[in-house]
């Protein structure tokens, strides 16, 4: 790709003095315009630096594709002496411009904490199913492959070790990444997630058994008694 010819025609279609402000993500640039009618969508569809376009939180974004992006960014940056911008710069600019919807806003909350979290389900998720191909019988044979091979039991268990803790710590993840959106200390959002996993607390899936057999245990406090109990996330191999 020639980034620099890129960066021209979408300035081009954008139109040359219509961006306020500018920055990107891994595959997107993200700008915020002043008026979206003076874009040339129909140009920018057949451009073939663009794989697609679209609008979100006052935002118009266009997906260049990682390893692409921040050239043409760079390059755009050159052409319209903008200042470089983050993301988050670009959405108090989008912000200042446009009341956002309360609904949108809500969604915007809810991804700007779990996006990041992506990555690391993700990778548990795929190590969760290469321990799922190990260990399930009926796929090669009437035997799963840790049956067949037991020499491989160790790599096996390994594996779904691998693939459960992102699962089974989710509330630490949770905790960090919310307490980094709204501000907080991080650390002290995943210490609040720490709390949460303690292997003290009875487990929320063990509740109905603790009581049933009087195995439930509280703290007193001032002669209230708090049950020990946190629900915790479990995956299906945990």
């Amino acid at each position: 790709m020639d980034h620099r010819q890129a960066a021209k025609d979408i300035l081009a279609e954008i139109g040359e003095h219509n961006i306020v402000a500018a920055a990107h993500c891994a595959t997107r640039l993200r700008l915020v315009v002043k008026d979206e009618s003076k874009i040339d969508q129909q140009a920018l569809d057949a451009n073939p630096a663009v794989k697609g376009t679209f609008r979100v939180n006052g935002q118009y974004q266009i997906i260049i594709g990682p390893g692409d992006v921040d050239k043409v960014y760079a390059e755009l940056i050159k052409l319209t002496g903008l200042k470089e911008a983050t993301t988050d710069d670009l959405k108090a600019v989008a912000a200042n411009g446009k009341k956002a919807n309360p609904l949108m806003a809500l969604v915007k909350v809810l991804s700007d904490i779990f996006v990041p979290l992506i990555p690391a389900l993700v990778a548990g998720g795929l190590l969760m199913a290469v321990n799922n191909v190990l260990t399930s019988p009926g796929l090669f044979s009437a035997k799963s492959l840790v049956d067949m091979y037991p020499g491989i039991s160790g790599i096996a268990g390994m594996i779904n070790t691998f693939a459960s803790a992102p699962f089974a710590f989710l509330p630490i993840l949770l905790g960090f990444s919310a307490a980094r959106r709204f501000g907080g200390n991080a650390f002290l959002g995943a210490t609040m997630g720490m709390i949460m996993v303690m292997p003290s607390l009875v487990n929320g899936y063990d509740v109905a058994n603790a009581l049933a057999t009087g195995k439930m245990t509280y703290w007193n406090i001032f002669g209230w008694n708090i049950a020990r109990l946190v629900i915790r996330v479990r995956c299906c191999r945990c």
